[in-house]
Parts: C-alpha cells; sequence; structure tokens
C-alpha cells in the first residue's frame, strides 16, 4: 500500500510521519483491496486544533475519515479506528453479493 502524507502549513517531523505509517500498514488486514491511502495533517484555529484526514482509496469506493483532536497522534488513532470498521463492512457486503 502506497501512503503519501502531506502537511499543510508546517512540517511534520520524522517520529509523526513514522507514527501515521505504522498505524495505516495494519489496516491491510481488514481489506487487502487498499491501493493507496493519502493523509492531510493540518492546523486549525479551534481548541483541538489538530485536524488529520485519511482517505483510502480501494477498488469501487474511496473512504474518508476525518479527525480533530489535541494531537495528531490522537486523531490519527481515531480515524484509524473508524477506517478499521468501514473496511470491515465493504469487504462484509462484496462477499453478500
Amino acid at each position: 500500500m502506497d501512503i503519501r502524507i502531506q502537511s499543510l502549513k508546517f512540517n511534520a517531523d520524522k517520529k509523526l510521519i513514522e507514527f501515521i505509517e505504522k498505524k495505516l500498514s495494519k489496516l491491510p488486514k481488514f481489506n487487502d483491496q487498499i491501493i493507496n491511502a493519502e493523509v492531510v495533517l493540518s492546523l486549525l484555529p479551534e481548541p483541538d486544533n489538530k485536524n488529520v484526514k485519511i482517505m483510502l482509496n480501494i477498488p469501487g469506493n474511496d473512504l474518508l475519515v476525518e479527525r480533530n483532536a489535541d494531537k495528531f497522534e490522537d486523531a490519527t488513532v481515531d480515524c484509524v479506528a473508524v477506517l478499521k470498521d468501514l473496511l470491515v463492512k465493504v469487504k462484509e457486503k462484496k462477499r453478500e453479493v
């Protein structure tokens, strides 16, 4: 799976990038048809000012999840948890057909 990480208006440090790649590398266990993942990190002016947007490209679908938190790591963990559930649902629907 190809992972592209983009940080808007700041430079993401190496630790953060490695953390995101590690979390995303676990997703193919739930659906092995993932083509690539696009991650956009941005800062917001609100109290929960760290925003993570993850888009997974799979055949027939694009899954998009966006979360805000105090830390990029927390938002990433939330996004990955939601994506796991979505990937399982997509896989089950394909089995039923």
